[in-house]
């Protein structure tokens, strides 16, 4: 079954537009400088420490940045998997080996994607992480997501729900996109965590 993370919720298309522009307005010291932070304070969850194989993603754009963080996961022995988008907007999944073995690869007229550019592992490579990073527009009290609306990453949940695993599920954001409330659906679950620059914040 497919779900599309509400892409036709008013409440939620006002809320993404609204943090998109927050995010397109900075420059890239900020994203610099929030990306060493949020790398810090990411490696520092016990989970991560502890994690054979970690599902990540190459930010883009004015995305809280995530490359500091998978160079040091992959210096230090993780099994590093990124995401490549497919045409019906599931997700296949590779390995990261370095900057090096990224593609930029562009999905039609959308913004172009870093994706690892070697063998395709298969969607259900998921199941096997231990430490699932998802990305996000805002994470609120309870620990629920507001994504961007492709439905990828609903798809993700759903399969490591059918395949019966429970990795942590972390969620990488800037300081003012933990917010009170994120409008729900009745399929949305709650993330474990949220990381920001300054902190982390834990739901269960």
């Amino acid at each position: 079954m497919r779900h599309d993370e509400g892409a036709n919720d008013p409440d939620k298309r006002v809320r993404r537009r609204g943090i998109l522009t927050a995010r397109n307005g900075l420059t890239a010291d900020d994203v610099r400088e929030s990306a060493a932070a949020l790398a810090r304070r990411a490696l520092a969850l016990p989970e991560l420490a502890q994690a054979r194989t970690v599902a990540a993603y190459v930010s883009v754009g004015g995305e809280p940045g995530t490359l500091a963080l998978l160079d040091t996961l992959h210096a230090r022995g993780s099994r590093v998997l990124l995401p490549v988008l497919l045409p019906d907007n599931d997700l296949d999944w590779g390995v990261y080996e370095g900057e090096g073995s990224l593609t930029r690869v562009r999905h039609g007229g959308k913004m172009a994607l870093l994706e690892p550019g070697g063998p395709r592992l298969g969607p259900d490579a998921v199941t096997e992480a231990d430490v699932v990073l998802l990305p996000g527009l805002a994470v609120d009290t309870r620990g629920m997501r507001l994504g961007r609306g492709g439905g990828s990453y609903d798809r993700v949940l759903a399969r490591l729900d059918r395949a019966g695993v429970h990795p942590a599920l972390v969620v990488l954001l800037y300081d003012t996109e933990v917010v009170e409330r994120v409008p729900e659906e009745p399929h949305d679950r709650p993330v474990h965590a949220v990381v920001t620059p300054s902190g982390v914040r834990r739901f269960r």
